[in-house]
């Protein structure tokens, strides 16, 4: 296996690298404590092609590698999850599945504009009682000939407000349970599409997360993606590459808080030396380097199977499992290597201990992706 990254994959990561320390850095702090946005930093995000990297040219994206993608997700989680976090729905859930299975023109009418920033998307499987099970839908489209009348209520659905295109899940034929699942591409402004209020996180509060809400909204059977009842393939499918994206945010949001520990503990004085120097200290970032190395190579494990046309299932799944608890492991004992200055905002650890939390949450839960693992191992 060849572990070197090519001219084209490092130039990705230098290029994420100097827009998360030079765009990012300055304002995370404000922008988490007010809940607020990052609309300049989306726009330029989408200028800068990170939006749809991995979309073809021929659409406006950049035609790059999942390697790339992970690349550049793990620069900018490593300053602000809430940015990347809208990145990664925008490039694995909504841009692949509409280059993967949307037709032709639906690839024109969307895709061309959310791969270059111009829009941005959100996907909208989760439900109050369904969370991300997708056999379990209580929101229906009803066919009606020439279009679907859509009704129900989808939950923490991230870039809630701020898309303008929605993939939106949903049961047409009950009877056929899984089978009878479509997805249905929404447009921000179809009457009877009412958004919820943001909801009020713990982390990754950058991000806008809210409810949508779908009373008698008419959709137009063009908008259908794949075959009458192709939904519940994919959502599957789609999911499985969030995972990828997710693995590497999480993997961004320890290596952010690691680098921060490290840069630290040679700073900061105990006994008449660095804190580096003291056996206890160091231990900590001998734990994490090791558990931010193995997730890595998870994550590229996962980034090269898919690339390959290989199965990803499970190395994405082992991926985000491990990833998010890497994550979680890091930022908790990164704040505990600042001390007291680890409690408080201006040292940055503490959102990250906060944002690391929801990467064990979502694109399923930890022991979601232990079912899928364990799935792959048994068939």
């Amino acid at each position: 296996m060849n572990f070197q990254l090519t001219e084209e994959q490092l130039a990705v990561q230098a290029a994420a690298r100097d827009f998360a320390q030079n765009e990012l850095w300055a304002g995370v702090i404000e922008r988490d404590e007010h809940q607020k946005f990052p609309a300049e930093q989306v726009k330029k995000m989408g200028e800068l092609g990170f939006l749809g990297m991995m979309v073809s040219p021929e659409y406006g994206g950049g035609g790059m590698d999942t390697v790339s993608y992970v690349l550049a997700m793990e620069e900018i989680s490593k300053v602000d999850a809430s940015c990347s976090v809208i990145m990664s729905v925008n490039n694995s859930l909504v841009c692949w599945g509409l280059e993967k299975y949307g037709s032709e023109e639906q690839k024109q009418k969307y895709l061309t504009k959310l791969a270059t920033g111009e829009i941005i998307g959100a996907f909208a499987l989760s439900e109050p009682e369904a969370g991300s099970d997708a056999t379990s839908q209580s929101t229906t489209a009803e066919d009606k000939g020439d279009y679907y009348l859509l009704n129900g209520t989808k939950n923490w659905i991230t870039n809630g407000s701020t898309a303008s295109v929605y993939l939106v899940i949903a049961q047409t034929n009950p009877e056929l349970k899984h089978r009878g699942i479509n997805v249905l591409i929404v447009e921000k402004d179809m009457p009877g599409f009412v958004i919820g209020p943001k909801e009020n996180k713990l982390g990754i509060r950058g991000s806008d997360t809210h409810s949508l809400m779908f009373t008698d909204v008419k959709v137009p059977k063009e908008n259908r993606i794949g075959a009458d009842g192709f939904g519940f393939k994919f959502a599957m499918q789609v999911l499985a590459g969030g995972r990828i994206g997710i693995a590497a945010q999480a993997l961004g949001i320890a290596s952010g808080a690691y680098e921060l520990s490290v840069k630290y503990s040679k700073d900061r004085k105990a006994f008449g030396v660095p804190i580096a120097q003291h056996q206890a200290i160091q231990f900590k970032l001998a734990d994490m380097a090791t558990n931010i190395d193995a997730a890595r190579l998870l994550c590229l494990q996962a980034a090269h199977d898919k690339d390959a046309g290989l199965d990803y299932a499970k190395s994405g799944a082992m991926a985000k499992l491990f990833a998010s608890k890497t994550a979680m492991d890091t930022a908790v004992e990164a704040v505990q290597v600042h001390g007291g200055y680890g409690f408080v905002k201006e040292f940055h650890v503490e959102r990250m201990m906060r944002d690391a939390k929801i990467t064990q949450i979502y694109e399923g839960t930890s022991e979601i992706q232990k079912i899928v693992i364990s799935r792959e191992i048994l068939k």
